[in-house]
């Protein structure tokens, strides 16, 4: 399966690809900023919704009385959203500066930008343009790379700027109608609409870039150009970022399947960015597998739910906590199609049972930083251990 991400280049495009629904996670790769203060920031109200019986929340109707028309909400939140023109030092065959355009979220008065940062990337200039034309130049305040964000300042003082709402986007259920506005093909402003096809997808780009978790699918049409643009709700509120879409044929068009990195990523990762920082993200530095009924009855575990520990990663903080994997090596991994027996099971973290790797994962990024230590209950043989991991930052 390959993946786009949704990135309008004249000359340059960046395409990625990601197995979904893989038995093995990895969670590792394979291979001081002076503080800027911002106005005030949209940012999402506390959520209404009654808990669902399971614990999660049951979110918002998809056909409340609340919800705007198509229209309005174009109306609404067309202002807030910007062009975004890059320019990086690489050339074409034809010696012509590489261009590339995405789309950006105006989050306050004094020309905050929300967008991907794949947009921004390696850029040596960067222009925003604004829907009554104006353009102006933009830099870099702050990235979160892991999560394909960051925050550009447009120099426009002269703007009257309307910053859109962050709304809450753990509200969202799958079968909601969504809207994304944004410049695909460099049509600028575009309003497209769609449903919440599938929430908590996980998505891992390649290279040495993390896997971007519990992000909103959708079917909203997306395309080159919609990178940065918002998800909004039928309130209006943007409750992700169009990030990625489906791309099974190569031609990075859409195919009614589209990824968005989620508005709460994006709020928890806000003061930093703003401070002028780069986010980083906890590594643990494993591979795992869901234990199932399955799973332990064929590996003879004692327990039928925890991460089965597969790969350790070297010099890793797994490693010195004193972990132990089922394969010895990424080549044994690779070279042999059956899971042997002999690697530890993982089943709470910091005293939070854990049953899968995205559980064990999600835990990590929400409530750890690098540096911060997590006590893991680990079954190895039958015997429960308790063993300390001090996480390091995801590597470059």
């Amino acid at each position: 399966m390959h993946l786009r991400s949704i990135l309008a280049a004249a000359l340059i495009s960046a395409l990625v690809s990601a197995g979904a629904a893989i038995a093995v996670v990895q969670l590792w790769p394979d291979d001081s900023g002076e503080e800027q203060r911002a106005g005030t920031i949209s940012t999402p109200a506390a959520s209404t919704s009654a808990p669902a019986p399971d614990g999660s929340s049951s979110g918002q109707a998809s056909l409340s009385s609340a919800c705007l028309s198509a229209t309005d909400i174009y109306k609404r939140v067309r202002p807030s959203v910007v062009k975004i023109t890059s320019t990086v030092s690489a050339r074409s065959p034809s010696g012509s500066p590489a261009e590339g355009a995405g789309s950006g979220i105006i989050i306050d008065e004094q020309g905050l930008i929300l967008t991907n940062y794949h947009v921004i990337a390696e850029a040596d200039n960067l222009e925003v343009r604004f829907a009554d034309g104006t353009a102006v130049s933009a830099q870099v305040v702050g990235s979160d790379p892991g999560n394909d964000l960051a925050v550009i300042r447009a120099s426009a003082s002269d703007e009257e700027l309307d910053p859109a709402p962050l709304g809450d986007s753990d509200a969202a259920q799958v079968g909601d109608p969504v809207l994304a506005i944004g410049n695909p093909f460099n049509l600028e402003g575009t309003l497209t609409q769609g449903i919440v096809s599938a929430l908590g997808r996980t998505f891992a780009p390649g290279g040495s870039t993390r896997p971007i978790r519990n992000m909103i699918q959708t079917d909203a049409p997306v395309n080159p150009g919609n990178s940065g643009g918002p998800l909004l709700n039928c309130q209006g509120e943007v409750i992700g970022i169009n990030t990625l879409l489906e791309n099974p044929t190569g031609e990075g068009v859409n195919v009614g399947v589209a990824f968005a990195v989620p508005a709460n990523t994006a709020t928890r990762s806000l003061p930093d960015i703003l401070a002028g920082k780069t986010v980083s993200h906890p590594w643990l530095g494993i591979a795992g597998q869901e234990v199932t009924p399955a799973l332990a009855q064929d590996l003879d575990l004692s327990v039928e739910a925890g991460v089965y520990v597969t790969l350790v990663a070297p010099s890793s903080p797994a490693e010195r906590a004193g972990l132990r994997g089922a394969f010895r090596s990424e080549s044994q991994a690779a070279r042999d199609s059956a899971v042997p027996p002999g690697g530890d099971v993982i089943v709470a973290v910091d005293g939070q049972n854990v049953a899968s790797v995205e559980d064990l994962a999600r835990y990590l990024d929400t409530q750890k930083r690098p540096g911060d230590t997590a006590k893991l209950k680990v079954l190895r043989d039958g015997q429960e251990l308790s063993l300390g991991a001090t996480l390091a930052e995801w590597p470059e």
